[in-house]
């Protein structure tokens, strides 16, 4: 159920088009730059990322979102379930285990998290730039998670069915034309 009483149907368009001068575009920007710019982890592994952090969030509406755009990139579709991802998975590519773990712990212990979380990432044979990118896509995530939770978004509404080909040519930036066409006619 929408926070905001003057969009009673809220979903994530709606929320940016109601406040774009809020740093919509600079936020859509930092998505591109985080998800789809060059990166030790590849794209499929950086929305798995982003899926995670929502499943321990309980946002369904980033984790669908970012699932399926983890599924698009080659991350294998066994590994989610319904607002969850199952770690014990044999085809969860192994280097992705002490990410996966070292996410958990940012997300739902952050000043619990060491140095021994990040050598588990360096072992599994990530630079500090893969380590950085691993805090900033789950940090961007926690972000998000609270964007769409306070404004009481809690189910992904497609706008669009959206194939694997679309998804793998998708940059967040994209929704920055949708969102000003809708504040233009508003």
């Amino acid at each position: 159920m929408s926070h905001f009483p003057s969009i009673p149907n809220l979903e994530l368009l709606g929320l940016f088009r109601k406040f774009p001068e809020r740093g919509i575009l600079p936020l859509l920007e930092y998505h591109d730059a985080i998800l789809r710019n060059d990166s030790e982890l590849t794209v499929g592994e950086r929305e798995l990322i982003a899926a995670y952090v929502s499943s321990l969030n309980q946002c369904h509406y980033c984790f669908s979102a970012h699932r399926d755009h983890a599924k698009a990139w080659g991350i294998p579709s066994n590994l989610f379930g319904d607002l969850r991802i199952d770690l014990d998975r044999p085809d969860l590519p192994a280097r992705m285990k002490p990410v996966l773990a070292f996410v958990r712990r940012l997300t739902v212990d952050p000043p619990g998290t060491g140095m021994a979380d990040a050598q588990a990432v360096y072992d599994a044979g990530f630079s500090e730039e893969g380590l950085f990118d691993v805090i900033s896509v789950t940090a961007l995530y926690n972000f998000m998670n609270r964007i769409l939770e306070g404004a009481g978004i809690k189910r992904h509404v497609r706008v669009i069915d959206m194939t694997d080909e679309m998804r793998r040519k998708y940059r967040y930036t994209h929704l920055w034309k949708t969102i000003s066409k809708g504040a233009e006619g508003a």
